[in-house]
């Protein structure tokens, strides 16, 4: 008789032992399981441990962190018909797990395809000055719209940042010789400009001597003095021109001594 028992028992105990190794499932803090009964939907189990019922429910594993999408490089024809390469990281989480698993059937192959078509939707649609100095506008309205689609799907899309804008070798020059134009025109200006100021300044000192005869014999004789340092150098004056300056040195000396008085 015990041995009839034991007979049965083992194979008994192994069933059973299979059927709990099968129930008993645990998930980490960072992922969910979709159970599926009979072929419908019936909820969203974890973290931790938790039963299911072997043969019956269908269990699917979903992670919830973060995913980064790699968007690979493609040919892009902007709104003003220049042709970039462009590529771009997309990054997403799950945040329902059902609808993730009900509502489209690879919610990642179907999360990147979509990150690529929306790409060259929205730069299709802007010129080359426009992707080259918004480039965080134009990331903020991808993320937009990706997570506006992905919505219904259970996916938020958290960040779409656009990597690399590859230019044309001739788009590359044209702008070469934009910025060296640019730079010229700065430099020409700058230049302009200072020779305005010193005009100006040289009006004003001349209408300065104008009022005043003595400062402008002065400033000759402030001249000749400079002139005459240099070495080997004769300088040649009219003869009313030295008579006028010397009245003027005259002049100034009598002033001087007035006011020494």
């Amino acid at each position: 008789m015990v041995d009839v028992i034991s007979e049965f028992l083992f194979p008994v105990l192994i069933v059973v032992i299979l059927i709990l190794s099968q129930s008993i499932k645990m998930v980490n803090e960072y992922e969910r399981v979709v159970i599926f009964r009979l072929g419908r939907l019936s909820g969203v189990k974890g973290p931790g441990i938790f039963l299911i019922i072997p043969f019956i429910d269908k269990a699917l594993k979903i992670d919830l962190r973060i995913v980064a999408i790699d968007v690979p490089k493609q040919a892009i024809i902007t709104k003003d018909n220049v042709t970039v390469e462009v590529d771009a990281v997309v990054y997403y989480k799950v945040v329902e797990p059902g609808a993730a698993i009900t509502q489209v059937e690879n919610y990642m192959f179907a999360t990147s395809t979509l990150s690529q078509t929306t790409l060259r939707d929205v730069l299709g649609q802007m010129e080359l000055d426009e992707l080259l100095s918004e480039r965080e506008n134009i990331n903020k309205k991808i993320q937009e719209l990706l997570d506006a689609y992905t919505d219904p799907w259970g996916i938020k899309v958290t960040g779409v940042t656009i990597r690399d804008v590859a230019l044309p070798e001739s788009m590359k020059r044209a702008i070469a010789k934009q910025a060296e134009a640019e730079r010229e025109k700065r430099a020409r200006i700058i230049l302009a400009d200072g020779e305005f100021q010193a005009a100006q300044k040289m009006k004003e000192a001349a209408t300065l001597y104008q009022g005043l005869p003595v400062a402008i014999k002065l400033r000759e004789l402030q001249t000749l003095a400079e002139i005459a340092k240099e070495k080997n150098l004769i300088v040649v004056t009219q003869q009313s021109q030295d008579m006028q300056t010397g009245n003027i040195a005259a002049l100034s000396k009598a002033i001087v001594e007035k006011k020494v008085e």
